[in-house]
């Protein structure tokens, strides 16, 4: 009997070695070097792929390529058209990730009532049987003689049937639950994960179909699974939220055919996900009336302007080091802007706890929403509410400074729709804004005065 042969995986950065290591060399990670067995390549053994045929490989000049076929179409779900920068891409690979529970196979289940319209779709399901999925699309009232459902883990079955079949869009849910005859690994581990989406991602780009691959997260948060999985796929997608709350938002962190600024949102029903195409009123919708420590935040997310409330709450620490939280903003950053202003402003929160808070579950990374944070806290800190009809963006730097940020007309424009008269902006975005109706605009230099202007 041959000896099996083995080598050792980093799950980061894909890095390969005959020996395990504690720390990657490529990549600097510790504990990331995970064993896989090696196939055994067999003599005459080529390109065995179903659907995929040899062909010999001749370079075209970039002028001979013709795109005058269209080669994107719609989901027929406009927040996911959004994230994919517009539709779907034949012969793409797209990965749809996130947390168990958050709603990945019911929105593709949802996404495929439109798609059967026009396309033959193959919905391909390793973790659940076929009856699971009827009663899931009647749930979701989705009836269409032109969706296929196929319940197979092998991956040569699978692309067999498909070779036959030769649907449009293929959805694989989900590609941990895969694994291929010559991997001798289990099903979910790094080499069959590897293979399997190298496979289909042949199968895709040979035929012109465009797969939809659902993967699971780890307990990091990241996807599970080699991480060289997202540099083979064109399209990375997260859906975010928690899966006990309403909203839940998709974000491309990769994306060959788009954006990855671009977000949808969607909210959770009893009928399964529905679009929601005003954001910034949803997310407003509840405020508090007259409540100190609350300041709405303009922010922009790839060209979609959102407003969203930023909640701070300051009270007196009942032990000796004063206690900080953050949700929504990176806490760093949440932790630097306090010493911010207990530097330049003269509040001492050196003794007081101090808690941040985006309301909606949203995630907001841009430094736009550093002057919201500031004036929100202050608000909590001098127990003076801010105006429900005043909203601010801005950056704040080191020395107190509030300084420009992009997308400023835009910001102003979603201010302006929903009935705000006041917006608190940074000076040097005041040039280029020219004259506007409707929204009183106060430029500020730095915190001090941003303070004194919140409640004037």
């Amino acid at each position: 009997m041959a000896k099996t042969k083995t080598a050792f995986v980093c799950t980061e950065c894909g890095y390969d070695s005959p020996k395990w290591y504690g720390k990657c060399p490529s990549c600097g990670q510790w504990n990331t070097m995970v064993e896989e067995i090696l196939r055994e390549e067999k003599p005459g053994r080529g390109s065995a792929i179903p659907g995929v045929s040899p062909r010999s490989i001749r370079p075209v000049r970039l002028d001979e390529i013709s795109n005058a076929e269209d080669v994107r179409f719609s989901t027929g779900i406009r927040e996911l058209d959004r994230v994919l920068g517009g539709g779907m891409v034949k012969g793409s690979l797209v990965l749809v990730s996130g947390a168990p529970g958050i709603g990945k196979s019911t929105l593709l289940l949802q996404a495929c009532q439109y798609l059967c319209d026009i396309n033959t779709v193959l919905y391909v399901t390793g973790e659940e049987s076929l009856a699971q999925i009827k009663l899931r699309a009647d749930r979701l009232k989705v009836r269409e003689e032109k969706l296929l459902v196929c319940a197979e883990t092998q991956m040569d079955q699978i692309l067999l049937s498909a070779s036959e079949l030769k649907p449009s869009v293929m959805i694989v849910d989900s590609i941990q639950t895969m694994y291929h005859p010559e991997i001798q690994s289990a099903p979910g581990s790094i080499a069959q994960v590897r293979e399997c989406t190298m496979q289909l991602l042949q199968f895709s780009k040979a035929n012109g179909i465009a797969v939809i691959l659902v993967g699971h997260i780890n307990k990091d948060g990241g996807i599970a699974g080699p991480k060289v999985l997202e540099h083979m796929v064109d399209a990375v997608l997260n859906f975010e939220g928690d899966r006990h709350a309403t909203y839940r938002l998709l974000r491309a962190t990769k994306n060959r055919f788009g954006s990855t600024n671009e977000i949808g949102m969607f909210e959770m029903t009893d009928h399964g996900l529905d679009e929601i195409e005003n954001p910034s009123a949803a997310l407003l919708s509840g405020r508090p009336a007259d409540a100190n420590g609350s300041c709405v935040v303009a922010t922009l997310e790839g060209t979609r302007p959102i407003l969203a409330e930023v909640q701070g709450l300051v009270t007196k620490s009942a032990y000796g080091a004063a206690r900080r939280t953050a949700a929504g903003i990176d806490y760093n950053r949440a932790v630097l802007l306090l010493a911010i202003m207990e530097k330049r402003a003269g509040m001492l929160l050196g003794s007081y706890d101090t808690y941040i808070n985006v309301i909606g579950g949203l995630e907001l990374e841009e430094p736009a929403i550093d002057l919201p944070v500031i004036l929100a806290i202050a608000s909590s800190y001098l127990e003076r509410p801010i105006s429900p009809k005043l909203a601010s963006f801005g950056e704040v730097g080191l020395a107190g400074e509030v300084r420009a940020v992009t997308g400023a007309s835009q910001r102003i424009a979603e201010l302006r729709r929903l009935g705000f008269d006041r917006c608190i902006i940074p000076e040097a975005n005041l040039k280029g804004l020219g004259e506007q109706t409707g929204i009183r605009l106060i430029p500020v230099k730095d915190i001090q005065s941003a303070i004194r202007a919140c409640f004037d």
